[in-house]
């Protein structure tokens, strides 16, 4: 073999390798921002739960101590997630600041009650639990009202559920495209040293030690893939925050760590398995199919 061939054969190896790498990354690059719009959606819908506005009505001539007893109550309990005290005075306050004129000089006195502005955790945000939380509450003596928007929580857990539904049903179609994409052009690079397997086997080399260099160098294209995919989505995230300022609040670092972790775990298996399978393929094949 000439100089020249020898050259040109290294070459094509090396673009061949380096191809494979970029496939691997770029896929690998859709389904981990798949899994950052999964996660933020999650947080999102968090997000909203918790903010759903539950107010406690306290009876007029309620004590300070008794109001301030049943938030602690409330602060202890498994479904709350915070909770705020406002007086008659603040009441009055921000709903002065509201109209924009001062009603308690206009009516000579404050017509307010104190109240417990409630949040709950978002897994006790829907009517079933809140309508038994409701009860709960309404059973102190010193609650007058229990208010909160019950038709706001079905639609907000309607639209939830649907929105979760259809990513899900993207994610599974968008992993089957990934594992295919992987898979394809992983079997291009071996079916073009398919004559190299064959040779290796008609001079007595077994099959794992064939196999052994295909599929350590898938698991280290699959790595190199994951981090390249990696460093795009920190990428994305950074821009996306320079963006949206608002989103440093959804932003959960040990999910995001967890992400990058499988976006790595599935480069590696995939490039395993189909290093595994297009080689096994290539050894059990007749000679005369090579040419085909």
């Amino acid at each position: 073999m000439s100089k020249n061939d020898e050259k040109y054969n290294k070459r094509r190896l090396k673009s061949s390798y380096i191809t494979t790498i970029v496939s691997i990354s770029l896929v690998l690059f859709m389904l981990g921002l798949l899994g950052l719009i999964i996660l933020h959606a999650k947080k999102l819908s968090d997000y909203v739960k918790e903010n759903i506005g539950f107010s406690i009505i306290m009876n007029e001539n309620v004590k300070e101590a008794g109001i301030i007893k049943l938030q602690k109550t409330l602060d202890a309990s498994k479904y709350v997630k915070t909770t705020e005290y406002i007086t008659k005075e603040k009441a009055a306050e921000e709903l002065g600041k509201d109209l924009g004129e001062d009603f308690i000089g206009f009516l000579g006195y404050n017509p307010l009650l104190p109240s417990i502005e409630v949040r709950f955790k978002a897994e006790y945000a829907n009517n079933d639990s809140l309508t038994m939380i409701k009860n709960n509450i309404l059973a102190n003596k010193n609650v007058k009202e229990v208010y909160y928007q019950e038709s706001l929580v079905d639609v907000i857990n309607k639209n939830v559920k649907n929105i979760s539904i259809i990513i899900l049903g993207f994610t599974f179609l968008l992993s089957f495209i990934a594992i295919a994409l992987i898979n394809n052009t992983i079997r291009l690079s071996v079916y073009s040293k398919r004559f190299i397997i064959k040779s290796m086997q008609l001079v007595g080399a077994t099959q794992q030690f064939i196999r052994r260099p295909f599929i350590i160098r898938g698991i280290i294209q699959g790595i190199y893939g994951a981090f390249i995919a990696i460093i795009l989505l920190i990428g994305i995230l950074y821009f996306s925050q320079q963006e949206i300022p608002e989103l440093i609040n959804l932003q959960d670092i040990d999910l995001f760590l967890s992400l990058f972790g499988i976006v790595i775990l599935f480069g590696i298996i995939i490039s395993w398995l189909s290093n595994y399978f297009a080689v096994r393929k290539y050894l059990k094949i007749k000679t005369d199919s090579l040419y085909y």
